[in-house]
């Protein structure tokens, strides 16, 4: 036998695991059975990173066997309810959760960041962090460090504040956010193992959205190897093409390892 007899403890499994990516939801503001809000986990053996944090995404990273303290850095690609609004519960949880956090939580955001935070604060005080450090960081066209997993973010369009972000360490995943038709995500999502790409329609145009064909674009000069669908309306259920690769029609639950 090849590897002869191996030990898959926990700590072997981890260093085999490079990145895995778990899909909280792939859906929109639409309330759904099938399809919570777009909201995604990456976890490595340096740092956890939760990308948008939109209704129930707290139970739904329970459901996935992780606690709010697991979470190194969130992201927040732009500020629509359906990509926010469980932040407060994220930051009660936090303080008053099934132990305290204490280690270090960073917030990572576009244009006007620090005074969206400021904001939530102003509503509910209690979100002020008790026993751990919180750092708000705006990032745009920069990148940051991780862990060993560096974060970049560029503008995207679709709000002021949205950004695309792209996490690289040994593999990459690139999140387009919400956004219609972006030179700087094509850019971003240059030959990245996933793009989580918004793709709200199959064929309907909206503004600041992508349908199928524009998405087609971008992956065509961006040449992911694979591109995962989400963000998906209600449109989709009637949908009767069959997507080829490198497409992956996004689901709930699932799960990417790379």
């Amino acid at each position: 036998m090849l590897f002869g007899r191996l030990d898959f403890s926990r700590s072997t499994v981890l260093c085999l695991v490079i990145m895995k990516l778990y899909i909280l939801g792939t859906g929109t503001a639409i309330p759904r059975i099938e399809r919570g809000s777009s909201a995604y986990l990456v976890t490595t053996p340096g740092v956890n990173v939760l990308i948008d944090v939109g209704p129930a995404v707290v139970r739904r990273l329970l459901e996935r066997g992780y606690e709010v303290d697991d979470v190194d850095v969130l992201v927040l690609t732009h500020f629509h309810v359906d990509h926010t609004a469980d932040l407060s519960t994220f930051f009660f949880a936090c303080n008053y959760g099934n132990v305290t956090r204490t280690k270090p939580l960073t917030i990572i955001g576009g244009r006007g960041i620090a005074g969206f935070y400021r904001g939530l604060q102003a509503i509910y005080p209690w979100v002020r962090p008790k026993q751990y450090g919180l750092t708000v960081r705006r990032l745009v066209n920069n990148s940051m460090k991780f862990g060993g997993v560096t974060i970049t973010a560029v503008p995207v369009n679709h709000n002021p504040e949205s950004i695309a972000v792209r996490l690289d360490g040994k593999r990459s995943i690139t999140f387009s956010g919400d956004t219609g038709h972006s030179p700087n995500l094509t850019r971003l999502a240059d030959r990245t193992n996933v793009l989580v790409a918004e793709c709200s329609f199959p064929e309907r145009k909206a503004k600041g959205h992508l349908n199928f064909a524009a998405l087609d674009k971008i992956v065509q000069k961006a040449r992911p190897k694979q591109v995962v669908l989400t963000h998906l309306y209600p449109d989709w259920d009637d949908y009767r093409g069959v997507l080829h690769a490198p497409y992956l029609l996004g689901e709930d639950g699932m799960e990417i390892t790379l």
